[in-house]
């Protein structure tokens, strides 16, 4: 009788281990598919790459990109943005601040940023007066959905007065920088206005 008990629960547990397996599996594709989600629609980790942000950002620090809230608003002036750059067959990704909205007309003019014909007053990011005004030594009229960058580190940035990085269009802004979370030190969220 105890061998006929033996015979009846090996196919149970054959059962049981063959299900926990399934949901296993199952639970791993869940995981995968939500994070996946994440990195592509809600936030993506990234590293500054260089000082152009400085003092602001400093090279090596590491970013969390928020990637939802330009899904229900524009970005505005200040904005720290994440768009893809390619540059000799070499894609790498450009962090900078927004400071030319679209409709906007954007020059600078002795190392001042106007916007509109009007100095840009409250700039207090890049307090450095600009040695190279670049393209922007001409007016640059912004379109419907355009928007002109510069780095913080003025005259160390490769930035929208460079004509191979230009205006930024809206559907390129990959994210807005959201967090530092590396070094711990200087952990939190990142002032933009």
């Amino acid at each position: 009788m105890s061998k006929a008990n033996t015979k009846e629960q090996e196919p149970k547990e054959q059962k049981s281990m063959a299900r926990e397996i399934l949901e296993m599996v199952f639970y791993l594709v869940i995981a995968l598919l939500a994070a996946l989600f994440i990195v592509n629609f809600v936030g993506q980790r990234t590293q500054v790459d260089g000082h152009s942000m400085d003092p602001t950002l400093a090279d090596g620090q590491n970013l969390i990109l928020d990637k939802v809230s330009y899904r229900f608003r524009d970005p505005e002036r200040y904005d720290i943005i994440v768009f893809p750059f390619e540059e000799n067959g070499k894609k790498e990704h450009f962090i900078k601040r927004i400071i030319g909205l679209p409709g906007e007309t954007v020059q600078i003019i002795d190392g001042y940023v106007y916007i509109n014909g009007e100095k840009l007053e409250s700039d207090i990011y890049g307090a450095e007066v600009m040695k190279n005004p670049g393209r922007a030594a001409e007016p640059i009229t912004l379109g419907d959905d355009e928007y002109f960058v510069l780095g913080d580190n003025r005259n160390n940035s490769r930035d929208g007065r460079y004509p191979e990085v230009g205006n930024i269009k809206r559907s390129d802004i990959t994210g807005r920088a959201f967090l530092r979370i590396w070094p711990l030190n200087k952990f939190g969220l990142l002032k933009h206005q």
